[in-house]
């Protein structure tokens, strides 16, 4: 039976943010903005009234016709952890998250990522390869997604109307195509280039066959290792 593991949220912690309200009929030139914290010392959505005074003041102004860049969009995660989570809710709190992230009265995440093989928010290690010197990738399957991202996924696309992108991103090969033949750290051996490659032909194959069209990936999560606190790979840029 899978059990999640523990770890430690303490980076977690969300930073300091604005509401930003525009009262554009009283103060057409200005903008007033109500703070709310959490934070550390134990506020959750606090509103801040209490400021420390200061001398001088910065002044911020939006050129709205001044374009820099592109947003390709913004949004969160889907993972195993979370996807398990939210199965074990009844059908209205579920269908209330849901919305509350993809819906129209919602956040309407429009980017997306999830993991191929498990990462530090899955229930336990696993590989859509199992098993050893598979270098066809004849026993390749995404069945461990089946019960929790996958059905996660297609829970968010029902719900939104505008609908969003999905990046996959590997933590690790499996870990007999590794130096190390280990689920944190090492490097992929020269020998299994050819089938990692294949292995991302074949995820986004098993996506596809799911109805879940994959927009890109990126080729290695956190490429310089994290001290083997949890499934990587080191992968270099060349």
């Amino acid at each position: 039976m899978k059990t999640l593991r523990p770890k430690l949220f303490k980076y977690f912690l969300l930073p300091l943010f604005c509401l930003w309200i525009i009262n554009s009929c009283m103060k057409p030139n200005l903008l007033e903005a109500d703070i709310y914290e959490t934070s550390a010392s134990g506020n959750q959505l606090t509103a801040v009234n209490d400021f420390l005074r200061v001398d001088s003041f910065a002044e911020l102004v939006i050129l709205p016709d001044r374009k820099f860049q592109t947003i390709t969009g913004f949004g969160g995660s889907f993972t195993e952890a979370s996807a398990h989570l939210l199965n074990r809710l009844g059908a209205a709190n579920r269908n209330k998250i849901l919305e509350a992230y993809f819906g129209e009265s919602g956040a309407r995440y429009s980017l997306t990522r999830t993991h191929m093989n498990s990462c530090d928010f899955s229930l336990g290690n696993y590989s859509y390869a199992p098993v050893e010197d598979d270098m066809a990738l004849d026993h390749f399957s995404v069945k461990e997604d089946m019960d929790d991202i996958i059905p996660m996924i297609r829970d968010a696309m029902a719900v939104s109307k505008e609908g969003f992108r999905i990046i996959a991103s590997p933590w690790t090969a499996p870990p007999w195509m590794k130096d190390n033949k280990d689920w944190r750290g090492g490097k992929l051996l020269p020998e299994y280039y050819d089938t990692w490659a294949l292995f991302f032909l074949k995820y986004l194959d098993a996506y596809k066959a799911e109805g879940i069209d994959i927009y890109g990936f990126t080729v290695n999560n956190e490429p310089l290792g994290n001290d083997n606190n949890w499934e990587s790979m080191h992968f270099t840029p060349q």
